[in-house]
């Protein structure tokens, strides 16, 4: 049973890039009324999955991170191995929407 991480740009490399799991990483804003919705699934995923380690990144706080994977809308929840950004899901929509967009279902 496992949390969400709070992942920043100086973690960033270490936490999902350079990470032996898959990582999901929500990418949010404290204004974002949809991030805020989906925020309780995130955290049900990270509880109920061993398999995959699961963070956020608040893209006020690190900008930078989400330019360089072209983020345009939030909440936009990436799924990245081997430190490439392979799956990704935008928008507010239910965990099996979330898990079947990632291809974790």
């Amino acid at each position: 049973m496992a949390d969400v991480i709070e992942i920043t740009s100086d973690t960033f490399q270490g936490l999902v890039l350079e990470s032996e799991k898959p990582v999901l990483v929500d990418f949010w804003a404290p204004w974002c009324g949809p991030c805020r919705m989906i925020a309780p699934v995130i955290e049900e995923i990270a509880r109920d999955r061993e398999d995959i380690v699961v963070g956020k990144v608040n893209v006020d706080d690190a900008p930078g991170i989400a330019q360089q994977y072209g983020i345009q809308g939030i909440p936009f929840i990436g799924l990245f191995q081997g430190g490439q950004l392979v799956k990704n899901a935008v928008g507010a929509m239910p965990r099996a929407g979330i898990e079947q967009a990632l291809g974790l279902s």
